[in-house]
């Protein structure tokens, strides 16, 4: 979470808290007051008389004005008789009194003009009260909406910084649970697009690897046509063998092709001679099979290698290499000028398991 959200968050929920104190300190409680109200209505007069003297608690408006208004009134009444009483024995003071102030007209129009401002004041005064007792009236219900809104906000603020603090907990947990370095969305779209580029990596692999299979089997069953056709030669020539013991007399012919035989499969599984053929009299294709043993590539590869005889001689007359990456030519003229097969055979695989 970003440190600018943070501190907005955490300006809102100190807002929230100090609006619910500033609520739970004040002692403005309507709903309270309702309900004192409500179990406050059926009371005695005695109960009443209490009420109003302030002995006990609220009750209802309804019964408290009617009997304000009786009190009002026997006031008023209590009031003009204070005044009459005060008015007669201030004159009478006045009249026995030897040093009588001088009351002439002029104070009295003095003391009515007075009189009469006083009165105004009152009426202004009464005027604003009763205009101040409306506007509570009125103001009154739309202050109660306004403080249960009040209420309401708060509770939800509560529930809000309370679900901000259980978010906090959970991504602390989050956080512990998996450290740095985390994933992002730009590493993600970047994995996203590594694991892209490796699936068609290996489905290109994969279809290769089909390839390589089809061809694979095109070659076991060529493999298996061989072995067919080699199973007849060999019952051709076990046959010739059987006819040749009857007129051979020496019976060393058998061991000696059985180890010749032998020593070919040695030979072809020593230096990985896959096949060889004899084209003609004076021509020798032979085929191996290759496993680098350093380089950068070490991958099976196949070596073909074509020998060329001085017709009804020994004498090699040249040699072709198929399957290596560089140019052997001095190596096959070396080689053929001193009529060295095997030297020439070691050398070509020699190079070619070195990778080249």
């Amino acid at each position: 979470m970003p440190a600018s959200g943070d501190g907005e968050h955490t300006a809102k929920l100190e807002a929230a808290r100090t609006l619910q104190t500033t609520l739970e300190k004040t002692q403005f409680h309507l709903v309270n007051y309702r309900e004192k109200f409500d179990s406050q209505q059926n009371l005695s007069d005695n109960e009443i008389g209490e009420l109003l003297q302030g002995r006990t608690g609220l009750t209802d408006p309804a019964i408290v004005g009617v009997h304000l208004a009786s009190q009002v009134a026997f006031l008023r009444k209590l009031k003009m008789q204070y005044l009459e009483q005060k008015a007669k024995d201030q004159y009478i003071k006045t009249i026995v009194s030897d040093d009588a102030p001088n009351i002439n007209a002029e104070d009295n129009e003095r003391l009515a003009v007075a009189n009469e401002q006083k009165k105004e004041g009152l009426r202004i005064a009464k005027a604003q009260l009763a205009e101040k007792d409306g506007d509570i009236r009125t103001l009154a219900p739309l202050v109660e909406q306004d403080y249960n809104k009040a209420k309401a906000l708060t509770s939800e603020a509560s529930d809000l910084a309370r679900k901000i603090l259980d978010a906090r907990l959970q991504l602390t947990r989050l956080r512990q649970a998996h450290p740095h370095p985390r994933l992002t969305v730009a590493s993600a779209n970047a994995q996203l697009d590594a694991q892209v580029e490796e699936m068609q990596r290996l489905d290109d692999e994969l279809q290769g690897l089909n390839t390589t299979v089809d061809e694979v089997k095109e070659k076991v069953k060529e493999g298996a046509r061989d072995v067919e056709r080699l199973r007849i030669e060999r019952a051709d020539a076990e046959k010739l063998v059987r006819a040749g013991e009857a007129d051979v007399q020496d019976g060393r012919v058998r061991g000696l092709y059985d180890w010749f035989t032998a020593l070919l499969a040695l030979h072809r599984s020593l230096h990985l001679l896959e096949s060889f053929d004899s084209v003609s009299e004076n021509e020798l294709h032979l085929s191996y099979s290759i496993i680098p043993t350093s380089g950068p590539n070490t991958k099976r590869r196949s070596i073909r290698i074509v020998l060329l005889f001085v017709p009804n001689t020994r004498q090699l007359a040249d040699a072709h290499i198929e399957g290596l990456r560089e140019d052997v030519g001095d190596i096959v003229g070396a080689h053929v000028q001193a009529n060295d097969v095997p030297g020439l055979l070691a050398a070509i695989l020699s190079r070619a398991r070195a990778g080249f």
